[in-house]
């Protein structure tokens, strides 16, 4: 599990994915419309929405953030959901 107990680390490093995923397939941050935000600790508010607010900062899509019972892996603080819409033509 990486960084436990840190939710900003988490948060961060599931953005990192996300911009890995996106590089993949030909997008970037600016085609990300929609974002979800699962969280077992809804105080930890603040550091989640730093994250998405750095990784966001020029392009901040719909966001919604929900606080869940628990993750499939009891360590994990956030599961991050993105929807994009890209042309892959640019």
């Amino acid at each position: 599990m990486f960084a436990p107990g840190d939710a900003y680390a988490q948060a961060k490093r599931c953005f990192e994915i996300v911009r890995k995923a996106l590089r993949d397939l030909g997008a970037d941050v600016s085609d990300v419309v929609r974002t979800r935000m699962f969280v077992t600790d809804i105080s930890c508010w603040a550091e989640f929405g730093r994250a998405h607010q750095e990784f966001f900062m020029d392009y901040p899509p719909a966001t919604t953030m929900v606080e869940v019972k628990s993750l499939i892996d009891p360590a994990m603080l956030i599961e991050v959901e993105v929807d994009a819409v890209c042309n892959t033509q640019k």
